[in-house]
């Protein structure tokens, strides 16, 4: 198998497209977060704030109805609609027309869950994002996989990989077998691991930037809600996936001098978000 790609900084500034200077928020796009459920509600807190921050113009999160004012305090830029249900997503219903979408993070695999994420997919046109417990559900119910837009983005940790391509002996044998899941369903993998790799299932992309201090608590929840923000401003799932890894990576390298490993937290992806967009403008 050809060694991977490196996603070098010249690579990210030749996909990176500018702020035009005449935007406003409305052409600056509107991403829909979906998920949350009872006690896990920081995972749409951590999400949605880092889809403003990585650009978007606009952001509105579906939740169950336990998060209503959790979200409207931690997050005043944040729009929210709630699900009927109290503690769970039950019947995924907007009235909106967003131009991406994330699922999944914090969502639980309750049965009314994994029911409304069904009757979602059946419907769903825009392009998507699916992480966490989407992912779960998707491994459990492997005929919705027919169900998702062409180029659609999983971003999955080792173990939720697992569950979708079955285990593997080497990490070759990893990478060739989630290459060829790519393929098949013609998605965007994103390999999220110490090493984090993309493929779309001819190409793999092996991420530069990154360390140690990333393994944290809801890492993963702001890179989906990044990697969302990013496909809601107009670029290709590959681009956006790209671009998310990179940036969340870039966070950690420029915040590790001050925080140290330990110290540094989800949170601080977010804080650092602007200081790795002027790493790559320069």
């Amino acid at each position: 198998m050809p060694f991977p790609v490196k996603v070098s900084k010249e690579l990210i500034q030749s996909l990176y497209k500018p702020i035009n200077s005449n935007t406003h928020k409305g052409l600056q796009g509107h991403v829909l977060i979906i998920g949350g459920s009872y006690g896990k509600m920081g995972s749409m807190v951590l999400s949605s704030k880092a889809a403003l921050k990585a650009g978007c113009g606009l952001v509105t999160t579906f939740i169950p109805r336990c998060g209503y004012s959790i979200l409207q305090t931690a997050n005043p830029e944040v729009m929210v609609l709630t699900d009927e249900a109290e503690k769970h997503l039950s019947n995924i219903i907007f009235d909106l027309k967003p131009n991406a979408i994330g699922i999944g993070m914090g969502m639980g695999v309750d049965s009314n869950t994994a029911i409304a994420l069904h009757k979602f997919l059946k419907t769903n046109t825009f392009p998507l994002l699916i992480d966490a417990d989407a992912i779960n559900l998707l491994s459990e119910n492997r005929a919705w996989l027919s169900l998702l837009p062409a180029h659609s983005i999983l971003t999955p940790h080792p173990k939720e990989l697992e569950r979708l391509i079955g285990d593997w002996n080497s990490d070759e044998e990893k990478i060739s077998k989630a290459k060829a899941f790519a393929h098949r369903y013609d998605l965007i993998m994103v390999l999220k691991d110490a090493v984090t790799l993309i493929t779309d299932g001819s190409t793999v992309y092996q991420n530069t930037t990154g360390n140690a201090a990333l393994a944290t608590a809801g890492s993963g929840d702001v890179l989906s809600g990044i990697i969302t923000s990013l496909l809601a401003q107009s670029y290709t799932g590959l681009e956006a996936a790209l671009l998310g890894v990179y940036l969340h990576g870039l966070t950690a390298d420029i915040a590790l001098p001050e925080t140290g490993y330990q110290s540094f937290i989800a949170s601080d992806i977010i804080q650092y978000l602007g200081k790795a967009y002027l790493q790559i403008q320069y």
